[in-house]
């Protein structure tokens, strides 16, 4: 699991309850408007265009989004948009395999495709120098794909190898066994890469016919971030995705994820120690209590670190993380023989986040933590593209995306207190492990402080 590297400033939010504070606040050098002015927002025959220019940047990251994710399959044809878009970038009408990958590799560019539960993207890195070269070979791999059958083959080989590692490991287990439990019943539960017997069913033909469906305009978001004009860039969209069919694409609402009461799956592996992971609800990033709950979270990533292992030392990486979904959840995560006391400590936590008040200069001193991420996390053209796509395609709009500083700086400690008791209730715990090491009754145990 990922861990926050420990700075000076962490360290003292790890004692925060005990009286000691950080520092002064980190100066402000953040301005919303200016940096969304660089960014040209326009429209090419229903295709939503987002250009952020980045002057004197030499490389160019894009990526073409596709609306939906786990929305648009269902359990016969799981994983089919994720095969179709791997696929795709083998050959397309004007450029044979060999020659894209010889092109690409020349260039230094990078032609890649993925899906996610709420959306898929094809996307593009390349330099400046190169981008013109590179964004025609991406736009006839996306546009003009030729699905040979051997190319098809290679792609689904590799990805029921990839399925089947997942479940030998404990830890692909564990988020298989939570995702099956967690969204039973939820259009996140139909998985996106498939299952072996669902990708391994698909033909070329499928993928063709999967792939005229995908190509409308109402259904695609695309993004680009680099030193580029936009209005030369409007006139090679044009010229590319000029002439797709729109479409009447509408993303259908996402149903409530069941939060309803705690409870705990357990299966059973003959390992040396226990893998446990606690989902619970959490706000999405369109809802105003998202700033707060990313302010508890940090918090109780730093309580378990402290306490479970730092302390006790039950685990060597407890966690904590908020993640970001439509529909979204938070969890805590620890992997120990022990599971039944760490997984009390870490309750222990939740429960003091619930009663006890954050001293308002602790909150203050992590705007600076979080705006030394924020320039971190948004260094490479790729990792801005991600984050204006989330934005716009769950996060109310992209412009929402140069909020999120002052929206983290006015976050109160009654605010952070609030999403505890309101968000962190009726856990919904999956163990990978030995059945016998579990109490139950720990798992399951009910909140002691109901949120009013």
């Amino acid at each position: 699991m990922k861990l926050i590297t420990r700075s000076l400033a962490f360290a003292a939010l790890l004692i925060a309850f005990v009286g000691l504070s950080f520092g002064q606040t980190a100066p402000r050098t953040w301005n919303a408007a200016e940096h969304a002015a660089h960014v040209t927002e326009f429209d090419v025959n229903g295709l939503k265009v987002l250009v952020k220019r980045r002057p004197a940047a030499p490389t160019v990251a894009a990526g073409l989004f596709f609306r939906g994710g786990a929305r648009n399959i269902n359990e016969k044809n799981a994983g089919i948009e994720n095969l179709t878009l791997n696929a795709a970038l083998e050959a397309g009408k004007n450029v044979s395999r060999q020659q894209a990958r010889r092109q690409l590799s020349a260039a230094g560019s990078t032609i890649g495709a993925g899906s996610a539960k709420d959306y898929s993207v094809v996307s593009l890195a390349a330099t400046r120098a190169n981008f013109d070269r590179t964004w025609d070979i991406f736009t006839d791999l996306v546009i003009n794909p030729a699905f040979v059958p051997g190319d098809v083959e290679r792609v689904r080989q590799q990805m029921i190898a990839g399925l089947r590692e997942q479940e030998t490991s404990p830890d692909g287990a564990l988020n298989s066994l939570q995702d099956r439990i967690l969204f039973a019943g939820h259009p996140y539960g139909i998985s996106v890469v498939g299952t072996t017997a669902t990708v391994a069913a698909f033909t070329p033909k499928d993928l063709a016919a999967y792939h005229a469906s995908l190509l409308q305009t109402s259904r695609m978001l695309l993004v680009v971030v680099g030193d580029i004009d936009p209005n030369e860039l409007k006139a090679k969209i044009t010229q590319s995705f000029g002439k797709l069919p729109r479409g009447s694409y509408q993303e259908k609402p996402l149903p409530a994820i069941d939060f309803s009461k705690p409870t705990i799956d357990i299966a059973q592996r003959t390992i040396q120690t226990n893998y446990v992971q606690g989902a619970f609800n959490a706000p999405s990033l369109s809802n105003p209590d998202y700033f707060a709950m990313r302010v508890a979270i940090t918090i109780l990533q730093q309580l378990v670190y402290e306490e479970v292992r730092i302390r006790r030392q039950l685990s060597y990486a407890p966690n904590a993380e908020l993640n970001n979904l439509a529909a979204n959840t938070a969890s805590i995560y620890v992997t120990a023989v022990d599971a039944n006391q760490a997984v009390k400590v870490m309750l222990d936590q939740i429960d003091q986040l619930k009663t006890d008040t954050i001293r308002s200069e602790i909150i203050e001193g992590m705007a600076g933590q979080f705006l030394t991420n924020y320039y971190i996390n948004q260094e490479t053209n790729a990792a801005q593209v991600i984050e204006l796509a989330r934005y716009e395609l769950i996060g109310g709009g992209w412009r929402n995306s140069f909020d999120f500083l002052d929206r983290m700086e006015k976050v109160t400690p009654e605010a952070v207190r609030n999403v505890a008791r309101k968000y962190m209730t009726n856990i919904r715990f999956a163990v990978i492990g030995d059945p016998n090491a579990v109490d139950r009754d720990i798992f399951i145990r009910a909140s002691v402080v109901p949120f009013r």
